[in-house]
């Protein structure tokens, strides 16, 4: 209520723009870069992958989606929503219009660098995220295939969307002191850098704040990180359904075809 009463409604959108511009191709990597990792690793395992092989294709499509997609655009969130200024005076101009603003000015004042400010702890926690939610899913979805034999084909959409629901909280639960230094290190510059910023900010929030202050803004993060991925596995198990059945009835109509054309005798 206090960032409404002090900046207007509107304030509390600040950074939108950054994630929708962000979200789609982040999906794309994150599902596409999943579900290559597990098919390599399964071939090494027989052609099943196994939940250590699961997580390691986790990890490794979180720390793909952080480098091409999520840091940059994590960084200039965190600078819209950081800058204080009333969004119904129109006198109060703010140093960053939009995210396109914001990245261009960030650009040209700190160098292409800047929106890469703290990257291995970005990836450490995408990879962490990553690797919890899609373990979890997985092994959800597994069981509910085991105590559901009848079911043959994709799970119900509801079933996909309450254990999304499951294994998109287990992420914000499993990196949550992660995401507070994270979000500290690319909100304020400094001079410091690597380990030693990390150690001195760990510090700081310890020695200033207490250990609980590691867990600040869990819930809200748990309230739209779980909900977010409950309707992407729906949205994306139905998707990839659709796809794999297009895929084998063409198959099936490229080999009905060759064997037409094998068996016509005007067929030269």
């Amino acid at each position: 209520m206090q960032i409404v009463q002090r900046e207007g409604f509107l304030s509390l959108y600040k950074g939108l723009g950054a994630v929708t511009a962000g979200i789609v191709p982040k999906m794309s990597i994150r599902f596409s870069s999943f579900e290559y990792y597990k098919e390599s690793l399964a071939k090494r395992e027989g052609g099943t992958a196994s939940s250590a092989s699961i997580f390691l294709a986790g990890l490794g499509a979180g720390a793909t989606e952080s480098v091409l997609v999520v840091t940059p655009m994590d960084v200039v969130k965190i600078r819209l929503q950081a800058q204080h200024h009333s969004m119904t005076d129109p006198t109060d101009i703010p140093k960053y219009r939009n995210a396109a603003h914001c990245m261009y000015v960030m650009v040209r004042e700190e160098g292409i660098a800047s929106l890469y400010k703290g990257v291995n702890l970005t990836v450490l926690r995408q990879g962490t995220n990553q690797a919890a939610n899609f373990t979890v899913y997985e092994f959800l979805k597994t069981r509910l295939y085991t105590l559901q034999p009848d079911v043959k084909d994709t799970l119900p959409p509801w079933q996909t969307f309450v254990i999304g629901l499951v294994s998109g909280a287990c992420g914000p639960l499993f990196n949550a002191p992660l995401d507070t230094i994270k979000t500290r290190i690319q909100k304020n510059p400094s001079t410091d850098r690597g380990w030693t910023r990390f150690v001195n900010i760990s510090k700081s929030i310890i020695k200033n704040e207490g250990y609980l202050a590691f867990y600040n803004g869990l819930t809200p993060r748990i309230l739209r990180v779980a909900p977010g991925q409950a309707v992407t596995f729906m949205v994306y198990e139905r998707v990839y359904s659709w796809v794999s059945n297009l895929s084998q009835s063409l198959q099936i109509e490229d080999i009905q075809k060759a064997g037409l054309q094998a068996t016509d005798p005007n067929e030269t």
